[in-house]
């Protein structure tokens, strides 16, 4: 029955519809308002007009030059209508110019007039159904300062039409600069405030703040802009610091403390700041209660995490706060994936830095439970939030040995990884691994028999810095006193030339990881001299490309404690003292300038000259004739080497002639 109907109402609006493209002015005008009503309310007819083609027609009454105002306007509320529609009409209307045509619109139509109001209207009802139709209002100063003085100025449809659609339209850096210096923050300290005794209504304050918080998320210079804009002598935190209290709506009391924390993460307050401290904190934390709706509960335990991240005082006070750690138990039940989300990221702030609440997190009732539960999540936000949090606590050691080996979290984190996770799922859980890879956990073990190594040696390969860097690290982990059939797995399963291109990684943290992965490789003297015998070669190559090359002296120092390590085999040290340009090398670091360098250099000669081993005076009389000796004796005589004069003189005592 339903092309039935959709026939009968094509049939039944035809006599209007034609009339639309009369030269009449005033057929059109009735032949508009007639179509107005027919929309009004129902979704059906609003396609049913659409689908006629009718639209071009209505944009082009909309926009005319000479055309009737009354006729402009009844135009523009007819769309604003078909905006209203299903999201399928809006993203017809948007393919055929109607956002655009509003905004031409908005940059000639006067302020305040009927017209203008029409025109934000549909606007409005355009951008809120996703997607919005970004790139139809350009980033123009002289629109901009229009669009902000109807927000300052305008009547109350007008001004809250044009909020909304900017804090939709602030997507970014050049659209917070833009918007601030058309003088948005002024509008929405104007809306913000109040005078005596009336107090600015719900309507008005929540585009605002929706608004201020677009505006400021991850932006000093707009962060910095609020702490001077003031209205009735008030700064922008001052004014919000009075819509977080009790007596406000909930929905404002949220919003207000969400800016207050894009304010202070964006360095305009500091975390002692009395309106973070007692004001934006406790406010989310109060709001993270179970007589709260979820959803409030939901966006105030996310935004507490954002705003406790990286400050250890901000983390400590809020796990006092309100009985917070009891609250976001209860929020991880909630049935919704957005709770259960903020929750957990919420406990991984709080835990990224203390371990006494650490250990108050893992003994809130049945958290690791959630937390397995949480990476079996099918949502992917609930996925990568539970990894979040597991990270967090992962920088515990103590519950490495406990409560991670009894609840076998590696299971579902090792299952997500190899299950094609997205760049930042890969990236926490890597991260994750690499502590739950320490040597003393438990999970060691059974993470190699889920095939650990070849994981992480694929990340090496990765594009992304962070991913290399988390994958060397954790074979570097991996490799610590572990066994020999371990560490040739490892070596087998990267391969020299991986090793050789991770020694020539743009990120120096890769390269330092790198080469402590085969510091550990190389120790216990059976494994140095079993892995030398094999690979010799490639190892003292890599040493050497470091030694030479324009690395900072951390990295030379990790290359040194790497010959170090070689020197310290039976059989590995014959190997530098068949390398006269490595012996060289080590006479130039023990005079070297900076200190960690000659004490790398000190060990590595201290494991060669040592008495008593098989070749021993050989190797003395080889390394005296290479200035070593001289090097050493000269070193003792440094005073800023004062620290290192133990250490050289027990060198110097193990040669024969001394």
């Amino acid at each position: 029955m339903q092309p039935i109907t959709i026939f009968m109402d094509i049939e039944s609006s035809r006599s209007y519809i034609d009339e639309l493209y009369s030269s009449d002015a005033g057929k059109v005008l009735e032949a508009l308002i007639a179509l107005k009503n027919s929309v009004i309310g129902s979704n059906r007819q609003k396609s049913s007009v659409i689908q006629q083609g009718i639209v071009p027609r209505l944009l082009q009454l909309m926009s005319g030059q000479n055309m009737d105002p009354n006729i402009k306007l009844e135009a523009t509320i007819t769309i604003g209508s078909l905006a209203k529609g299903t999201p399928d009409n809006v993203a017809l209307l948007i393919e055929q110019g109607a956002a655009t045509a509003l905004v031409d619109i908005l940059k000639e139509v006067p302020i305040g007039t009927k017209l203008a109001e029409a025109c934000l209207c549909a606007l409005r009802s355009i951008f809120t159904t996703p997607p919005a139709p970004l790139s139809a209002l350009p980033a123009e100063m002289r629109l901009l300062s229009r669009l902000t003085q109807i927000a300052r100025e305008g009547s109350t449809t007008a001004r809250a039409c044009v909020v909304r659609i900017l804090s939709i339209w602030c997507t970014g850096a050049v659209e917070q600069e833009a918007l601030c210096a058309a003088g948005a923050c002024s509008a929405i300290a104007a809306l913000l405030g109040s005078r005596g005794n009336i107090t600015p209504s719900t309507a008005k304050v929540l585009p605002a703040l929706d608004l201020l918080a677009a505006m400021c998320f991850e932006n000093a210079n707009v962060a910095q802009v609020t702490l001077t804009t003031k209205y009735c002598d008030k700064s922008i935190p001052d004014l919000l610091t009075q819509l977080v209290s009790r007596d406000k709506p909930l929905s404002v009391a949220m919003g207000a403390a969400r800016c207050l924390t894009f304010i202070h993460r964006a360095g305009a307050l500091s975390a002692e700041d009395n309106r973070v401290v007692f004001g934006a904190l406790p406010c989310l934390a109060r709001l993270c209660t179970k007589d709260m709706p979820e959803d409030i509960r939901a966006t105030a335990a996310e935004t507490l995490a954002y705003l406790a991240e990286v400050d250890t005082s901000l983390q400590r006070l809020a796990a006092i706060s309100n009985h917070l750690m009891s609250s976001l138990a209860e929020i991880v039940n909630c049935p919704s994936a957005a709770a259960k989300q903020g929750a957990f990221k919420c406990f991984a702030s709080l835990g990224a830095n203390d371990e006494d609440i650490r250990k108050r997190i893992i003994e809130t009732h049945g958290l690791m439970v959630h937390v397995v539960n949480g990476m079996n999540n099918p949502e992917p936000s609930v996925r990568l939030a539970a990894v979040r949090c597991l990270h967090s606590l992962s920088r515990s050691v103590q519950q490495l040995r406990t409560t991670f080996q009894d609840h076998s979290v590696w299971r579902p984190l090792m299952q997500l990884l190899t299950d094609s996770p997205g760049t930042e799922l890969l990236t926490v859980g890597s991260s994750t691994l690499c502590n739950l890879l320490l040597e003393f956990s438990p999970a060691k073990e059974p993470m190699l028999d889920q095939g650990a190594v070849e994981m992480l040696c694929s990340l090496t390969k990765r594009p992304e810095a962070a991913l290399r860097l988390n994958g060397i690290w954790a074979l570097m982990n991996m490799a610590f006193q572990a066994e020999h059939k371990v560490k040739q797995r490892i070596l087998c399963c990267l391969g020299t030339e991986q090793m050789f291109r991770l020694l020539s990684d743009p990120d120096t943290r890769v390269i330092m990881k790198t080469l402590g992965l085969l510091r550990n490789l190389l120790s216990t003297r059976h494994h140095i001299d079993a892995i030398m015998s094999e690979y010799s070669s490639q190892v003292m190559q890599a040493v050497i490309v470091v030694l030479e090359g324009s690395y900072p002296a951390e990295v030379k120092e990790q290359a040194l404690c790497i010959l170090g390590n070689i020197g310290d085999g039976e059989k590995a040290k014959d190997l530098i003292m068949a390398n006269e340009d490595v012996l060289r090398k080590l006479v130039d670091y023990l005079a070297h300038p900076e200190s960690k360098l000659q004490e790398a250099a000190l060990f590595v000669a201290g494991n060669l000259v040592w008495r008593g081993e098989a070749g021993c005076a050989a190797r003395q009389a080889r390394l005296a004739e290479l200035g070593v000796l001289r090097a050493l004796k000269l070193l003792r005589q440094r005073q800023d080497a004062a620290h290192l004069h133990d250490k050289v003189k027990t060198a110097l005592a193990q040669f024969n002639e001394l």
